[in-house]
């Protein structure tokens, strides 16, 4: 009877030894894998500060819900700053930290910077938005369709001018980079161009994200110039170009957004939105992350279709600083991009 018992016992402890085991393999396959655990950990690198920034609010905001979807995975949110120098020596400590099965982060030039990270933690994966980058097995990046994205703004420019009387819609951007001078600017001046092939699109640089003073400088010259019509890309700097406009009533001169949602910033000089939802993209990819099934390797191009871009017209400060005729055409071009009968291919 003895005997028995103490077979009993021993077969009982192997069998929990055995499944003890088990589930140490099966953390460890899922954390490989991507799927959660509890020792699972994300973190989201924000290339300049979250607070002030739409587009980084997003992300925090889509990664964060996502993650409440999995009890056990955490996320940390660290912030690059402005200093562009810093951020790739930010992103090796994050991956030579060893703590996080997955960096996310945003911004056309994170891809590159990656890579290069990449290249000394090659286990390291990263979901990166807004930027482009195909083949690396453990980075996977969506680009949204800008040509798209400053196609519709480039539209409402030149309707607005047009019915104006005006000839010059203007660009403000925070930086040259590739996206801005071979997406952003030629998807705009294409858009206006299609509605007045004789209007002429004002490119002006700010040189940073952060100096409103700057960009109002800018802006005020913009409009002094005859610019009708200013689409401001340029962060925090933003912010300038509508103080100038708001402080020039006389000229007519108004303002489109970029990203976000901006009518509300400051009626009525805010006559337009063209948006990303990137809160959608980092929930649906972060949990595509967290199921296992996230392609890495891959890069993928999303925009008005697939629905993560759009021009938001139902807000109703913009039926309020927009005519109803500039509406109408506005809304028969966004119906044929949404359609597919209208389609913007990326440029070679």
């Amino acid at each position: 009877m003895n005997i028995a018992r103490k077979m009993t016992a021993l077969i009982a402890a192997a069998t929990l030894a055995l499944g003890a085991c088990n589930a140490k393999k099966q953390d460890a396959s899922t954390l490989k894998n991507g799927t959660p655990s509890q020792i699972s950990a994300i973190a989201v690198f924000i290339p300049g500060a979250a607070s002030g920034s739409p587009i980084y609010e997003m992300l925090v905001n889509g990664v964060k819900r996502a993650a409440e979807e999995f009890p056990g995975v955490s996320t940390q949110f660290i912030e690059g700053g402005y200093n562009q120098a810093e951020w790739e020596g930010k992103l090796t400590a994050i991956a030579a930290s060893g703590k996080y099965s997955l960096i996310i982060s945003s911004n056309s030039s994170m891809p590159a910077l990656a890579q290069s990270v990449s290249l000394k933690f090659p286990e390291q994966r990263f979901l990166l938005l807004d930027g482009e980058l195909s083949g690396i097995p453990n980075i996977y990046t969506l680009r949204y369709n800008q040509r798209e994205q400053a196609y519709m703004a480039g539209y409402l420019a030149a309707l607005l001018a047009s019915e104006a009387g005006g000839g010059r819609i203007g660009l403000i951007a925070g930086q040259e980079y590739p996206a801005m001078t071979q997406t952003i600017l030629p998807g705009y001046s294409e858009g206006a161009a299609d509605v007045n092939s004789a209007i002429e699109v004002d490119f002006r640089v700010a040189g940073n994200w952060y100096d409103a003073a700057k960009c109002a400088e800018l802006a005020a010259g913009m409009i002094k110039d005859g610019d009708h019509v200013l689409l401001c890309i340029a962060g925090g700097a933003n912010e300038g170009a509508v103080q100038a406009v708001a402080e020039s009533p006389a000229s007519g001169a108004r303002i489109i957004w970029f990203d976000t949602n901006g009518y509300a910033i400051r009626p009525p000089y805010i006559v337009g939105s063209s948006v990303v939802f990137q809160d959608k993209a980092a929930y649906n990819k972060t949990k595509l992350f967290l199921e296992g099934n996230l392609p890495f390797g891959a890069a993928e191009l999303v925009g008005v279709r697939d629905g993560y871009v759009d021009f938001i017209e139902d807000d109703p400060l913009y039926t309020e600083a927009v005519s109803s005729a500039v509406r109408e055409k506005q809304h028969a071009m966004l119906a044929q991009l949404r359609s597919g009968s209208l389609i913007l291919g990326e440029r070679p």
